[in-house]
C-alpha cells in the first residue's frame, strides 16, 4: 500500500487591522440596522433628516481634517504624513462639492446650514479625535482615526450591494465606493497594521479602545442626526 502524502495549506496571517474589525464587528453590524441607515437603502429616510445629517457632516469634517493634519506631523514615515495631509484636503475639497451639490438639491443655502449647532454627540467625536491627535502617540491617533475611513467604506460596500431608489441617497452612497476612496482607505489600514507591528502590548490595547471608542461615535452620529438631537438650552 503507498504511503499517504498528507499537504497542508498556508494559513492566512491574521493582522492587526482584523483583529480591530472583528472585535467591533457588533458595532457595525448595529449601524447597518439603525434606521438612517435603513432608510437610506430604501428610500424612505425624510430629506430633511438627511439634510440635517449632511450639516452635522460638514462641521464634522472641518474636525477631522485637523485631527489628520495634527496626526500627521506626529507620523514616524514621511509618505504617510504626506498621505495623511492629502486626505486632510481632500476631506475638506470633497465635503465642500459633495454637501453644496446637496444642498442645491435639498433647497438648504449655507446661510441656513450655519444656523444649525453641532449635536451633542458629534461635538464630542469632534473633541476626542482632535485631543486623541494632539496628546496622543501616533500609533493611538491613527487607530482613532480609522473608523471613519473604514466604516463609511464598508457601509458604501453594503449599501452600494442593493443600491437605493432614491438618486441623491445613492450619490451618497457613490462617494464611498470609488476607488480613489478605497485606496485611502487601504493605505491608513496598512499604517495601523505596520506601527501595530513594532507596538508594545500596552500600545495596542490603547490602540484597540481607541478604535472602539470611535466606532462607537460613529454610530451615535447617525443616531443623533436621525434623532435630531440638540443641547438642553436649545
Amino acid at each position: 500500500m503507498s504511503a499517504m502524502v498528507l499537504t497542508t495549506q498556508p494559513l492566512a496571517t491574521q493582522t492587526f487591522s482584523d483583529d480591530l474589525w472583528k472585535a467591533n464587528q457588533d458595532v457595525y453590524d448595529a449601524i447597518l440596522e439603525h434606521p438612517f441607515l435603513i432608510g437610506m437603502q430604501d428610500g424612505s429616510l425624510p430629506p430633511d433628516i438627511f439634510a440635517f445629517y449632511v450639516v452635522q457632516d460638514t462641521r464634522y469634517l472641518q474636525a477631522f481634517a485637523d485631527a489628520l493634519t495634527t496626526a500627521a506631523a506626529k507620523a514616524p514615515d514621511r509618505a504617510w504624513a504626506k498621505q495623511l495631509t492629502a486626505d486632510a484636503q481632500d476631506s475638506l475639497e470633497e465635503e465642500r462639492r459633495l454637501h453644496k451639490e446637496i444642498f442645491a438639491r435639498l433647497g438648504i443655502s449655507e446661510a441656513e446650514a450655519t444656523k444649525i449647532d453641532s449635536t451633542p454627540d458629534a461635538f464630542a467625536y469632534a473633541n476626542f479625535l482632535i485631543v486623541t491627535a494632539e496628546r496622543r502617540p501616533f500609533a493611538e491617533a491613527i487607530a482613532a482615526l480609522l473608523p471613519c475611513y473604514w466604516i463609511y467604506w464598508e457601509v458604501g460596500k453594503t449599501l452600494q450591494a442593493k443600491g437605493s431608489p432614491n438618486p441623491l441617497y445613492q450619490a451618497w452612497i457613490g462617494t464611498y465606493i470609488a476607488p480613489g476612496y478605497a485606496a485611502a482607505v487601504t493605505a491608513v489600514i496598512q499604517m495601523v497594521n505596520s506601527v501595530a507591528a513594532t507596538a508594545g502590548a500596552r500600545t495596542r490595547e490603547r490602540m484597540h479602545e481607541h478604535f472602539r471608542r470611535s466606532s462607537d461615535y460613529e454610530w451615535l452620529f447617525w443616531d443623533a442626526a436621525y434623532q435630531r438631537q440638540s443641547w438642553p438650552s436649545e
